[in-house]
């Protein structure tokens, strides 16, 4: 028998006689096991614990205060950094919405699962196959509660909305904010200048799109009052969280914003167009803390794990309506770190309180990650990429099992590979592009090797110097890509 059940079958009077007959010694080491016991179960995971994983859109690497910013403040989200584990080097499997978010539920590299050619539209015919193995599924499996509420963007028809794959219920927007019901026709003028005009007018969000919110299966608004939505996703988290708070629950909670177009409520709006951006994350802010609070009023906050990330980079095309990388270089849409490396924290049972881990890893693995700690395997029918971080997750590990990361284009074209902390991406050239007097390769492509330990901002370009390291690199890279074309899944196609 373990020392830990010993002490509690005793503290609870079960079969103390027996116990002491079999260790006569056990009254005088009462007091030293007692608290090896409670050090230990501290350090334990809870055996049923709740999981929260807020997942923002298009929020960069520099916009939470505890990674850097000096210009948005987010005590709230930084309050996770406090009494959790902050990621450093936490990556996502693509640089834009689609793919990403499959690639978060599934553990996989969208390509594995069909999902990796750009983003899904009003228009689209497919999405993510109901018969992937999602987060929700794996936890639904266990008897646990689980919901959606927010962005989904993994296919809007019912057969691959989140109730077909593993969530009991859904409230949110079925593709980007951005986007009309039901041909995407209709929007107004983009870029920052066209959003200025839409932030100076907080009716654009009823009277410029055509938006849908959907109830499991239905839509119930067109358009979505964009102003409120995101203080609505939270208080239907919370209000899931209330219902369910005597049974383990999961809820994913991936708000549409910082997406552009960014709206905010009437009450807490800044009207300066050029405050529109950190008003928009000051809000998301404040909602985090109103669901932290929630979780403490009802003392959960022990037993729940609470993530909060981002798809990917900022959108850095719309100056003062898109984020920053930070230390980082470029944003959305680009293999580079700043469209990517994303900002990660994580609190709950066994992870220790303000730590920081520098070791990759990244949304592959949360699924894995999640599996370990419930103590339930992943279905052995499929290969998955991503790697059980629990380790990680809880600082008893320095290094990751995550020795490699493969990046993959907008449109799900292998393009680089992360081995340690070398970093090479192999870049298509344009067919008019202005030659870089610093490439290496053939005349159709650039070649740009980056020691990541040295150069996060990746300026120096150290191919030259490491021929036999690139062609290294780039062998394992299309090796990789390979296997993972060679045993990909189908995604879900309407007839």
């Amino acid at each position: 028998m373990h020392p830990l059940q010993q002490l509690i079958n005793y503290r609870c009077g079960q079969d103390r006689g027996s116990v002491l007959r079999r260790n006569s010694t056990f009254l005088a080491l009462f007091p030293v096991a007692l608290v090896t016991a409670l050090l230990l179960a501290k350090s334990l995971p809870a055996a049923t614990p709740n999981f929260v994983i807020i997942f923002a859109d298009d929020q960069g690497y520099g916009d939470l205060s505890c990674f850097g910013s000096t210009t948005i403040q987010t005590p709230n989200i930084d309050r996770l950094a406090t009494e959790g584990r902050k990621f450093t080097s936490f990556m996502v499997a693509s640089p834009v919405c689609t793919p990403s978010r499959a690639a978060l539920l599934t553990g996989c590299y969208p390509k594995r699962v069909g999902m990796h050619k750009h983003v899904l539209f009003p228009s689209s015919r497919k999405g993510l196959h109901p018969d992937e193995h999602t987060i929700a599924d794996h936890l639904k499996s266990l008897g646990y509660a689980t919901a959606c509420f927010g962005k989904w963007h993994l296919g809007h028809q019912p057969e691959v909305l989140p109730t077909a794959n593993g969530f009991d219920t859904y409230f949110g927007i079925p593709y980007s904010n951005d986007m009309n019901h039901p041909d995407n026709k209709g929007k107004p003028p983009g870029g920052p200048d066209g959003m200025d005009i839409l932030w100076a007018d907080p009716e654009s969000s009823l009277t410029k799109w055509n938006t849908p919110l959907f109830q499991d299966e239905e839509i119930i608004e067109v358009p979505v009052d964009q102003r409120t939505v995101t203080r609505r996703y939270t208080q239907k988290a919370m209000e899931f969280i209330q219902a369910h708070q005597t049974q383990p629950f999961f809820v994913y909670l991936p708000h549409s914003m910082p997406h552009i177009p960014l709206y905010v409520p009437d009450d807490v709006r800044d009207p300066n167009p050029k405050n529109a951006y950190i008003n928009t994350i000051e809000h998301i802010d404040a909602e985090v803390g109103r669901l932290l609070h929630l979780l403490d009023e009802l003392n959960l906050s022990h037993n729940t794990y609470v993530v909060y990330t981002t798809d990917n980079g900022p959108w850095l095309t719309f100056k003062h309506h898109g984020g920053s990388a930070g230390p980082l270089r470029d944003g959305k849409g680009t293999t580079f770190e700043g469209g990517q490396r994303v900002p990660c924290l994580i609190r709950g049972p066994g992870i220790p309180a303000g730590t920081v881990c520098h070791e990759l890893t990244g949304t592959i693995d949360v699924l894995p990650t999640i599996a370990a700690i419930t103590g339930e395997p992943l279905p052995a029918d499929r290969v998955i990429d991503g790697v059980d971080v629990s380790g990680l997750w809880m600082g008893t590990t320095t290094d990751s099992p995550r020795e490699e990361f493969v990046h993959y284009t907008s449109q799900g074209e292998v393009q680089g590979i992360r081995s340690g902390n070398w970093k090479l991406l192999v870049k298509q050239r344009r067919p008019r592009a202005r030659e870089n007097q610093n490439a290496v390769g053939n005349a159709s492509e650039e070649v740009l090797l980056f020691d990541l330990s040295k150069d996060l901002g990746e300026q120096n370009n150290l191919a030259a110097e490491n021929p036999e390291l690139v062609e290294k690199l780039r062998s394992r890279m299309l090796e990789w890509d390979a296997e993972i074309e060679t045993n990909a899944r189908l995604p879900w196609s309407q007839p």
